[in-house]
C-alpha cells in the first residue's frame, strides 16, 4: 500500500541531497515519479543541494492543486511523487497529498524544515506530522557555531538575528553577516539567546 512520508531536519543537513537520491534510485528500478519544489534557492523549477547536484523539477504556488497536477500529467501513470521544500505546502495542499497515497495508491515522499526562524512550527509541516504515515526526523545534524548539533533556523537581517517578519524570505545560508537577508542554523541555546555568530576574538589585550 501506498505511504506518504515526512523527512524534517534543520538547514545544511541535505534534505536536498537525500530528494535527489531518492529520485535517482526509484528512477533507476524504473518508475515513473514526479519531482515538485517552491523557492529552491536556485530559482524556479529546480531541485538543488549544496554539494553541487541539481535536478529539474516542477514549482508548485501557494494555490497549486498537487492532485491535480499529478492526474493531469501526461504519459505513463505517475507511481510516486516526491516533494521538496514541503515546509511551504499549505495544509490544502497535504490533504491533496494524502488523497493521492490514499484514493490513487500513490507514493507520496515530502522532504522540508518542521519550524521556522522563530521557533514555530510550518503550517504545511504540522499539518505532514498529522496526516503522515511516517515521520522522521533525518540523523544528519548540522553543527552550530559553538559546536553542538544545531535544530534551530534563524534568519539574519543585517549581521543581527530577527524573530519578526513574514515565514516565507528567500535568502542566502552562507553566514555572511553583511548581507541584508540570510540564514544560518543554531543549537537552542544560542537561538534562544539570540547569538547568529561567534563572539569576535579580542586580539591585543595583556592580562
Amino acid at each position: 500500500m501506498a505511504q506518504l512520508h515526512f523527512r524534517y531536519a534543520a538547514m545544511n543537513s541535505g534534505k536536498s541531497t537525500m530528494v535527489l537520491q531518492y529520485r535517482h534510485t526509484y528512477a533507476a528500478c524504473g518508475r515513473n515519479g514526479l519531482l515538485m519544489t517552491r523557492l529552491d534557492r536556485a530559482g524556479e523549477g529546480i531541485v538543488s543541494s549544496r554539494i553541487g547536484i541539481s535536478a529539474d523539477a516542477i514549482e508548485f504556488g501557494a494555490a497549486t492543486d498537487l492532485a491535480h497536477v499529478v492526474m493531469a500529467h501526461p504519459g505513463a501513470r505517475v507511481d510516486h511523487l516526491i516533494v521538496d521544500e514541503a515546509q511551504f505546502l499549505s495544509p490544502e495542499q497535504v490533504d491533496q497529498l494524502a488523497w493521492l497515497v490514499d484514493d490513487q495508491d500513490i507514493d507520496v515522499f515530502t522532504f522540508g524544515l518542521l519550524s521556522d526562524f522563530r521557533g514555530e512550527q510550518f503550517a504545511g509541516s504540522a499539518r505532514l506530522v498529522v496526516l503522515a504515515d511516517i515521520v522522521e526526523a533525518l540523523q544528519v545534524y548540522p553543527m552550530c557555531w559553538c559546536g553542538q548539533p544545531a535544530r534551530m533556523n534563524a534568519r539574519v537581517s543585517n549581521g543581527v538575528m530577527v524573530r519578526d517578519g513574514d515565514t516565507v524570505v528567500v535568502g542566502n545560508t552562507d553566514s555572511d553577516a553583511d548581507a541584508e537577508v540570510s540564514y544560518v542554523v543554531l543549537c537552542r541555546r544560542h537561538h534562544r539567546a539570540g547569538r547568529p555568530y561567534s563572539p569576535a576574538p579580542v586580539i591585543g589585550l595583556v592580562a
